[in-house]
């Protein structure tokens, strides 16, 4: 790690220096580490940046208790990948491909005209109050991407391959059931003993939302996954329509907003991942630059300091208002195109996920060097955007 600040309840462990966090970040930061059931440490990731309650880039473990903005609105949000045989394409052939995303994969606010195929919907385990409201909704939403950073991208790998990646979380209905649960907690810590931000209010485990939380938390992350996996699956019919011959192998899914039961420094824990990825000893991961630099396949080393996590992407150097203002329309347009980059920058209200508003990934992966390994670095060729 970079830096540690020892001034709070519990230290926060930061894998980036402290003068590379924006302030607000930084006192969110704070905040986890002076929580009643806080355990042992914060860690902050290289990509961190500004959130609800909790930074982007965090993981907060806790004892006794969850907190619904530490997963997140986008509850399960990921990304998931996969390998094709094909070690070049034609730019004709990648824009008759992306053509038929396009028209098969709704982006942004829209949803499919017609409901999808129940088969794609997960499970159904224990009491799922908000799920069962929003499941009819979530019919036409699954396989959609949504807005924002979310994205469907077409890389050249440094193994020779081309690679797909696709970036997406739990669209609606995982926003339903964050916010309901959020209000929840809010109210509840209003007459709790240990007063905390209202941003990052929590449920108890004694409390009777703590196992419908979790239930539905679980549910909305298997929904992001099987969400990721309609539109891959009408990535690959795409590829299939132009390219008969291609095949496809290695897919890889990780979620970054979510909260998991496990084992560190001797004791059971809920590590809650507000945009960080769990990153085990050799375990797969994905991390995602901007549309015009390079992303990462990664394998996990482990590291017990960061939770066994590292970043979930490159992070943002400036909001979403400030790109649109500062950018120059021209100079992103200019910097994608002269890399030959089929990309979704085409007006100035883009700019908000043109590759200046993110920070460099080349410094962000030189700062968890200690959390993972790089398997393969990726190139952009094709990218839609939310």
């Amino acid at each position: 790690m970079k830096a540690v600040i020892t001034t709070e309840k519990i230290p926060v462990k930061l894998w980036l220096e402290e003068e590379q966090i924006e302030e607000g970040a930084l006192d969110q930061a704070r905040d986890l580490a002076n929580l009643p059931f806080a355990y042992s440490h914060i860690a902050i990731m290289p990509d961190t940046h500004l959130g609800y309650g909790m930074p982007i880039g965090a993981i907060l473990a806790t004892k006794g208790a969850v907190v619904p903005n530490a997963v997140g609105v986008d509850i399960g949000c990921g990304m998931c990948s996969l390998r094709t045989n094909l070690t070049d394409i034609e730019s004709s052939d990648l824009k008759e491909i992306m053509t038929i995303i396009r028209k098969t994969v709704p982006v942004g606010f829209n949803r499919h005209e017609d409901r999808q195929d129940e088969s794609w919907m997960p499970e159904k385990k224990g009491n799922l109050p908000i799920v069962e409201q929003e499941y009819k909704n979530a019919l036409y939403q699954i396989g959609t991407l949504g807005g924002g950073n979310h994205f469907i991208e077409i890389q050249k790998g440094s193994d020779g391959y081309i690679w797909i990646m696709i970036h997406s979380g739990s669209r609606n209905i995982g926003f339903t059931v964050a916010n309901h649960y959020n209000t929840i907690a809010k109210e509840k810590n209003e007459t709790s003993k240990h007063q905390v931000p209202k941003d990052l209010a929590s449920i108890p485990e004694d409390s009777e939302y703590f196992d419908l939380y979790w239930d539905e938390m679980n549910y909305c992350i298997d929904f992001a996954l099987a969400n990721r996996k309609l539109m891959m699956e009408r990535t690959k019919l795409a590829f299939k329509e132009i390219i008969p011959e291609v095949e496809f192998s290695h897919f890889i899914n990780k979620p970054h907003n979510f909260a998991a039961l496990e084992e560190h420094f001797g004791e059971e824990v809920i590590v809650h991942r507000k945009g960080a990825t769990r990153a085990r000893k050799d375990e797969w991961g994905m991390i995602p630059g901007s549309q015009g630099t390079h992303s990462f396949l990664v394998k996990g080393k482990g590291n017990a300091e960061s939770f066994e996590s590292c970043s979930h992407g490159a992070g943002r150097v400036m909001s979403r208002a400030a790109a649109r203002r500062n950018l120059d329309l021209k100079e992103e347009r200019k910097f994608l195109t002269d890399q030959g980059i089929l990309h979704a920058i085409r007006h100035k209200g883009d700019l908000d996920e043109a590759p200046s508003s993110y920070k460099d990934i080349n410094e962000v992966m030189a700062n968890q060097e200690a959390l993972v390994d790089v398997q393969i670095k990726l190139q952009p060729l094709a990218v839609i955007k939310g």
